[in-house]
């Protein structure tokens, strides 16, 4: 079985809805109409029982007056053939009938019709019909006296048994043809316009699905021209507007996420490429001093010995070092590392990682300064981290401070956040750690990245982790100063 589309699904829903509504509007129609009309000939026919009765001495004081009764039946059918008579007694039996034989279905006639219709109520009122048992029919209906004393009732049904056959005949055969011709346009006409009406509707849900297959169908080629194209602004928008913003949108982020993964390999790429570069200097020359040692041994002498060997630990160091720091810098940059926040004072953080400098410091001869505010407050942050981060900062600004050199460190409050500055008077940051750091958007740069590099962006990774990130003061003399804040 074919499937049809979203229109043609919503044109045969649309058109099956306006044929169910037709022939029910259609049934309710006829029903109004025959009420409308029953009401009306039952309130014009209100007083033929009574005229009746008046004209007819129906009952006399011997009891029925068979000859009345036989001339009023005789009467009543040549003048008005669609009415049929019925006399009830006081109990509502019928004692008086002209129907044919085996045409009368009851002998009972129930009395709270006939009480309401006399009782003037709201037409149309509904008997029972004694040639069947279940309809009921419109009717008018007198009280037979006699001296003053009720002796039964003239019940007059308005619309008989012929009358009901003929209108049945001519109904059918009317109302079949009003309703197939009223189907039949209500069908052509639904199937038109609504076809046409659902076709617009969904055109932009049509064109939207082609440019999803499209994108199925052609990569990211396709992804970033969806990506461009405009989005609509404004409240006025329909549900088709908003989903097709929401695939642009999505289409938007999956590009960027491309580019940037795009990007992120590459520099990986170039990061691995500088970090062999930066552990192949100092592994050639460890090699190097060792081969020389093992090959030289007998020749050198035992000032050469010991300085080769301190120049090998020395590189060795280095490169443990360098080591430690990647396996560090990646366990941040992959989530392994979480920080546990605690609340603590900086100040006193500042002063134990002062403690850990004071001899490197006083071996340069170089002075450490703080300028603390007073009344700092405690953030709210990892306490390990932020030494390390200290540490990091403080580490680097020694090594680079000339000797007699100067490393400060200053701590202040900005609104919520404590600020923190490290400065010293160095030689400044080189350039290639102001494009790796500070310029490009990523941990790596086209620039080789020593130890020195990859501290700063340890620091760097621990502080975004924290919400916040570190940031280069340029300065007009030499040095370096860097600045970060940290939440209350």
């Amino acid at each position: 079985m074919r499937i049809l589309s979203l229109s043609q699904r919503l044109t045969l829903v649309f058109a099956l809805l306006l044929l169910g509504s037709c022939v029910l509007l259609g049934w309710m129609q006829v029903r109004t109409s025959t009420q409308y009309s029953q009401a009306v000939i039952q309130q014009l026919s209100s007083n033929l029982a009574q005229h009746i009765n008046q004209s007819y001495p129906l009952v006399t004081k011997d009891g029925l007056n068979k000859d009345s009764v036989r001339t009023l039946f005789d009467h009543l059918m040549s003048v008005n053939p669609s009415v049929e008579v019925y006399l009830l007694d006081k109990s509502g039996n019928i004692i008086g009938d002209a129907a044919p034989e085996g045409h009368l279905k009851r002998q009972h006639v129930d009395l709270a019709p006939i009480e309401a219709s006399l009782a003037q109520h709201k037409f149309p009122i509904y008997g029972d019909d004694p040639r069947s048992l279940e309809t009921r029919k419109v009717f008018s209906v007198a009280p037979m006296l006699q001296d003053g004393q009720l002796k039964g009732y003239l019940y007059v049904i308005l619309l008989g048994e012929n009358y009901s056959a003929l209108i049945s005949n001519a109904r059918i055969n009317t109302l079949l043809k009003i309703v197939l011709i009223s189907i039949s346009l209500v069908a052509l006409l639904g199937l038109i316009v609504g076809g046409l009406a659902f076709r617009w509707i969904t055109r932009p849900l049509r064109d939207l699905s082609r440019q999803v297959h499209a994108l199925e169908m052609g990569g990211m080629k396709e992804m970033q021209a969806m990506a461009a194209l405009p989005l609509r602004e404004g409240k006025e928008r329909d549900e088709i507007d908003l989903l097709r913003q929401g695939v642009i949108s999505m289409a938007r982020r999956i590009a960027e996420q491309w580019h940037r993964l795009s990007q992120q390999d590459q520099l990986r790429r170039e990061f691995i490429a500088n970090i062999s570069h930066d552990l192949r200097t100092p592994l050639t020359s460890l090699h190097g001093y060792l081969e020389s040692l093992s090959v030289m041994s007998a020749t050198l002498s035992e000032k050469d010995k010991k300085r080769y060997l301190e120049i090998a630990l020395a590189q060795s160091q280095k490169v443990g070092t360098l080591a430690q720091s990647l396996f560090e810098l990646a366990r941040l940059e992959y989530g392994v590392v979480k920080p546990q926040k605690e609340r603590f004072s900086l100040c006193e953080l500042l002063q134990d990682v002062f403690q850990k400098f004071e001899l490197a410091a006083q071996t340069r001869q170089q002075q450490l300064l703080a300028d603390i505010q007073p009344g700092l407050p405690l953030i709210d942050a990892d306490l390990g981290m932020i030494e390390r981060v200290l540490t990091n900062l403080l580490d680097n600004a020694i090594r680079h401070a000339p000797e007699r050199g100067t490393v400060s460190v200053r701590l202040w409050k900005e609104r919520d956040k404590v600020m923190v500055q490290v400065s010293d008077n160095g030689p400044g940051v080189p350039q290639e750690l102001k494009e790796g750091l500070f310029v490009r958007p990523s941990i790596a740069s086209q620039s080789r990245l020593r130890v020195g590099g990859l501290g700063l962006m340890i620091v760097r990774q621990m502080l975004q982790l924290h919400g916040t990130d570190i940031t280069l003061i340029e300065k007009t003399e030499t040095g370096a100063c860097f600045r970060f804040a940290l939440t209350v």
